[in-house]
């Protein structure tokens, strides 16, 4: 009898106030969406570090007069370096080839750059990607060499804008959750004033401190968890259409979104929805009700 009395009252209190309840729903999913979409791009940021930083090279280009000696010296310094795990060699018409594969859309640019312009070069990949400066220090006393790159400092770049992005996300997440918190705290003042006579008998009576409370708990428990639906519906219906349909051209540099991941989002925003409601709810009464 209890518990049907408890979801009564919160049925009966999310409609009497629905404009503010509707409000307190649509910025609780708004601010779960940026938390959700901000916890996957730090999971996707670190997939992409852990995938690309396995395939990390550095480029050992040479000078455009290198003689067959140097060459040959420097094919063997980088073979004997024990910090090399492999090699290959890159001729200037085998990196022109390359340059016009990767910018086939762009046929103007293509035609502006020679095809002397490309150094030839060898491609180094080293058993430890962290030792690069080490490398480089051995390497560069050899003649014939204009200049030695890391592929991690490019790449650090790439991420540097990505971790931008991510703490762009949190930061509207944390913005939006205040203005939620505090719709969660007046929406559940005003349902407490507009219920203060009945909540004046039941102290009287006698009832305990947890079943005055329980309906305006559950009531922004209920609020919370609806929200998170909602905000989980918009990251994965956002998913779904921009990076499987409109953004696909950009899976050769994006690691796949795997749906596992964007599942686990579910959970984690409707125990963050309800616990942060219930908490929320449960000071504010502690504060108005004075229970």
């Amino acid at each position: 009898m209890r518990l049907k009395y408890v979801l009564n009252e919160v049925l009966v209190g999310l409609w009497r106030n629905v404009t503010m309840t509707i409000a307190m729903i649509i910025t609780m999913s708004i601010s779960l969406f940026m938390l959700g979409a901000s916890v996957l791009l730090y999971m996707q940021v670190d997939q992409m570090k852990n995938y690309y930083y396995g395939k990390i090279e550095v480029s050992v280009f040479l000078r455009p007069d290198v003689t067959d000696a140097q060459r040959q010296a420097i094919d063997q310094a980088i073979s004997s370096n024990p910090l090399v795990a492999g090699k290959t060699y890159e001729t200037q018409k085998e990196a022109y080839d390359r340059f016009q594969q990767l910018w086939s859309d762009q046929p103007d640019f293509v035609k502006s750059v020679g095809a002397n312009s490309l150094p030839e070069s060898f491609r180094v990949k080293l058993k430890d990607p962290q030792k690069y400066k080490d490398f480089s220090a051995q390497i560069q006393g050899q003649q014939g060499i204009l200049d030695v790159i890391d592929q991690r400092t490019l790449l650090d770049k790439v991420f540097n804008i990505f971790n931008g992005f991510q703490f762009g996300a949190l930061g509207v997440a944390a913005f939006m959750a205040v203005a939620a918190l505090l719709l969660v705290g007046n929406t559940i003042q005003v349902a407490a004033y507009s219920k203060r006579r009945e909540v004046a008998v039941m102290k009287l009576v006698g009832a305990s401190n947890w079943f005055i409370q329980a309906p305006f708990v559950l009531e922004a428990v209920v609020a919370g968890v609806i929200g998170s639906v909602i905000g989980f519906v918009v990251l994965f219906v956002g998913k779904v259409v921009l990076l499987d349909h409109k953004l696909q051209a950009l899976a050769t540099i994006l690691t796949p979104v795997h749906n596992g991941n964007v599942w686990l989002m579910l959970p984690l925003l409707a125990g963050v929805g309800a616990v942060v409601s219930a908490v929320t709810a449960w000071i504010t009464l502690r504060f108005y009700l004075k229970v």
